[in-house]
Parts: structure tokens; C-alpha cells; sequence
């Protein structure tokens, strides 16, 4: 089914951007090809229903996860969750830790974004309007809270309430992979005061700030990273050993982080992004 035959007039939906063992968390789901400006997103969508309200998946990777994090196509992504009337992103995902007290299975719901990635498109707004001239050439939009502060608080409540003890804030830096850190790189983002590494944060929010979308991180330890622990460093097998056995707390959380959240953007800037930019 293509984008034009769903329709979401009057529906204020969530998206969720994630990984494996998200996809039959969703009841009466339709499949959905999107096409975007920029080409094809990750996969197809999965347009469903979760804790009663609607909600649009899709798998950031791919469903074999044959996309790594330099090659997925993020513009791509966010267009085609808006083009299916998304305003609202929740994005689980798998990070390392870069200090001791955050080891493998906490939870942070971080406030803060570091970019040291290189050679990603990381904006709409490159100086030529998009192919269907719905965006102006140049847009500079606010990103100093990258991330949208009542999806946050409605994630860090859930998580609360369902018996998780989620750390409130810190800042994800976001590296180009797909290897890991060094030791000295690691060692030397925790001495920034930096919380959390990952490889896919980066530019997810800031293209989600363009599209003005709320956007939430929800980020699960897997690993203390390589330049924090003494031994072999982190390996991809340990990654992907501790982020499946934390999955079904984590599908569990986003059911009730969905049935939590707003129904509309009235209560957030997020939606308000744009306000004072060239139209």
C-alpha cells in the first residue's frame, strides 16, 4: 500500500524509529512504501495500532539491519513519518556508557546531543529548494534542546511507573561508525562530561527539529565503552546479547510512553520550530 492510500486526516499519530525486535509490537498493522524527495527511506513503514492510539514504525536499519549508520538514508526517514502524519518520534536505541555508574540495561533519556559524525546530509535545507517546493532554500532552525522536553518528562514518568529507574539527562554524542570507539576516543568523551555514545542520534534530531517534530531519545546501555572498562572493549555480539534481553521492557515502555503522550503538540515549542522562517 503507498502513503497516498493511508489517510491521516484528523489523526495525530506517533512514530518510532528502532531497531530489531520492534516489529510485531504493533496490532493490525499495514505496510506502507513511502516515496520522499530524497529518495527511499530505510524500509517500509508499519502503520498500526499501540495502547489504542495510531503509530507509524519503522526499522532504521532495515529489517536485516543491512544498513549501517553512515548509510541510512535519515532524511529519507523523517520525511516519510511526516508524509504519514507523524509529529511525534519516540527513538529507542542502543548506546555505550562513558562512565562507570552507567553500566549495561540503564536507561537515559538524554537531553543533550554532541555531533562528531562526518559527510551525513544533515539538513533539508542545503541552499535549493526541495524537488516539491515545500521548503525554502535556507533555514537555520533553534537546536540548543535538541529534544522535545514534554516527550522526555512523558518518558521519564512512564519509565518511572513501570518500575524502571531512568537517568534524567546527559548528553549522547553521536560517532560516524560503524567501528567502535578507541580507548583514548572514549576516555577522552567522558572527560567532555559527556553520558552516552552512539551511532544513529545524529542528525535524526536535528532533521526531526526541521520538520518540526517532537523527538525523544530513549537510550539503553548495552556496554560500558571501550575507553571506560579495563579488557576487550566493546564487541557488536554484546551489544545485541543485552539489548535483547531488555526488549520486551522496552516495548513495554513505549506502549505506555504512546498512551501518555499528548495528543497534540499545543503543550511543546517543537511544533513551533519553524515559526519566524522563510515560507
Amino acid at each position: 500500500m503507498s502513503a497516498g492510500e493511508i489517510s491521516t486526516t484528523g489523526r495525530a499519530p506517533v512514530g518510532v524509529i528502532g531497531g530489531s525486535g520492534f516489529y510485531e509490537f504493533l496490532d493490525d498493522v499495514t505496510e506502507v512504501t513511502v516515496d520522499t524527495p530524497y529518495g527511499p527511506p530505510s524500509d517500509a513503514l508499519s502503520v498500526g495500532d499501540l495502547a489504542g492510539r495510531p503509530v507509524v514504525f519503522l526499522p532504521r536499519h532495515g529489517r536485516r539491519h543491512a544498513l549501517p549508520p553512515h548509510r541510512i538514508n535519515y532524511r529519507a526517514n523523517l520525511w516519510a513519518l511526516r508524509a504519514l502524519g507523524v509529529r511525534q518520534v519516540l527513538a529507542p536505541g542502543a548506546v555505550g556508557g562513558l562512565r562507570p555508574e552507567l553500566g549495561p540495561g540503564t536507561l537515559v533519556v538524554p537531553d543533550q546531543l554532541v555531533d562528531r559524525t562526518s559527510g551525513r546530509e544533515q539538513t533539508y535545507h542545503d541552499g535549493q529548494s526541495s524537488t516539491d517546493g515545500r521548503l525554502p532554500g535556507v533555514v537555520h532552525v533553534p537546536f540548543a534542546d535538541p529534544y522535545c522536553p514534554v516527550g522526555r518528562a512523558t518518558v521519564l514518568d512512564a519509565a518511572r511507573s513501570a518500575g524502571w529507574q531512568p537517568v534524567d539527562g546527559g548528553a549522547m554524542v553521536v560517532i560516524q561508525g560503524p567501528r567502535f570507539s578507541t580507548r583514548a576516543e572514549s576516555q577522552w568523551y567522558g572527560r567532555m562530561g559527556w553520558s552516552i555514545v552512539g551511532m544513529t542520534g545524529h542528525p535524526e534530531a536535528v532533521l526531526a527539529r526541521e520538520l518540526a517534530l517532537c523527538y525523544t531519545a530513549l537510550s539503553l546501555v548495552t556496554d560500558l565503552d571501550s575507553g571506560v572498562e579495563v579488557g576487550h572493549g566493546v564487541t557488536q555480539q554484546e551489544v545485541f546479547t543485552v539489548f535483547a534481553q531488555n526488549i520486551g521492557r522496552l516495548r513495554l515502555l513505549l506502549g505506555d510512553a504512546v498512551q501518555a503522550l499528548p495528543t497534540d503538540q499545543g503543550a511543546c515549542p517543537c511544533g513551533q520550530a519553524l515559526a519566524g522562517t522563510p515560507s
